[in-house]
């Protein structure tokens, strides 16, 4: 290994146990901002569902831990890793990350004010951690009693949200496209509290509970496959992410895999995209796929 990638190691893990005396759960994270160490059950013919009770390592943020002896077994056994991951939705903080992106080529931090105007809320003083690419993540605390799930662009374009089952970059990580870092005056925070008007737009609604009816027939579900056959060349994956990341978050991704598959089909994506599209959208929500 280089000695630049030693170095990035050694201060990944300083890094990281620093997060974890502040009560954050860590795992290792490659240059790619991917857990480092991969799954043990890659090559299983037929893996079943695994969140680390086999007792190998290498089961992504449910490998994350506070305990400093853990998290350097975790990082020995990815010489590799140059950053680490924070998970989020865990006690005592139960982080969430606002994660203002700017790829999509939107202001999010407008978008983020125009939903704190529209809906009465602020943002209050946080950490900030600011990204390679310009992009911030807000770090809030969730309550005990609500899981606040991933998202993707569902509050407003370029806005992200990792909860339970996501994990967020931390300060110090080295990625290929540069090093993460905490904004001027923030580092001593602590994660303020989820404000609560914010915090109902990020839980999602009530599943509807309708037994003798098959949830992909919901108007909702329809709207969303509709939303997916009106797509036009250039457009087909990305409304195929939104539809499909809407459907999960609103209980019925099982149900409308098919409805959306077909549709998919349909604008003329092949069926191995179109799979693969549903699935990220599955895992990005914190389901599975």
């Amino acid at each position: 290994m280089a000695t630049t990638d030693r170095q990035a190691t050694t201060l990944a893990l300083a890094h990281a146990l620093s997060a974890a005396e502040r009560g954050l759960a860590v795992i290792p994270l490659s240059r790619t901002k991917l857990p480092a160490l991969r799954s043990p059950h890659h090559d299983d013919p037929d893996p079943q569902p695994c969140h680390g009770e086999c007792g190998r390592l290498g089961h992504g943020v449910y490998d994350a831990s506070t305990d400093p002896a853990r998290i350097r077994e975790l990082f020995a056994a990815a010489p590799w890793a140059t950053g680490y991951g924070i998970a989020c939705g865990l006690p005592p903080h139960r982080l969430i990350g606002v994660d203002l992106d700017t790829k999509s080529g939107t202001d999010s931090s407008a978008a983020l004010r125009e939903l704190a105007l529209r809906h009465l809320f602020t943002i209050p003083e946080t950490v900030v951690v600011l990204t390679p690419s310009g992009g911030r993540h807000l770090w809030l605390s969730g309550p005990p009693d609500a899981a606040v799930p991933n998202s993707a662009g569902r509050l407003a374009p370029g806005i992200d949200i990792r909860g339970a089952g996501g994990y967020l970059v931390g300060p110090g990580s080295r990625t290929d496209h540069g090093v993460y870092t905490t904004a001027p005056g923030t580092a001593h925070l602590a994660p303020a509290a989820c404000p609560p008007a914010l915090l109902r737009l990020l839980l999602p609604p009530p599943r509807p509970v309708h037994p003798s009816t098959h949830p992909s027939a919901g108007d909702h579900g329809q709207g969303l496959v509709q939303f997916v056959l009106a797509a036009h060349e250039g457009q087909r994956n990305t409304r195929l992410f939104w539809a499909a990341c809407r459907a999960y978050e609103n209980g019925i991704g099982p149900a409308l895999v098919a409805p959306l598959l077909d549709a998919a089909l349909n604008t003329g994506l092949s069926e191995r995209e179109a799979r693969a599209t549903i699935a990220s959208a599955a895992r990005m929500t914190g389901h599975r796929p």
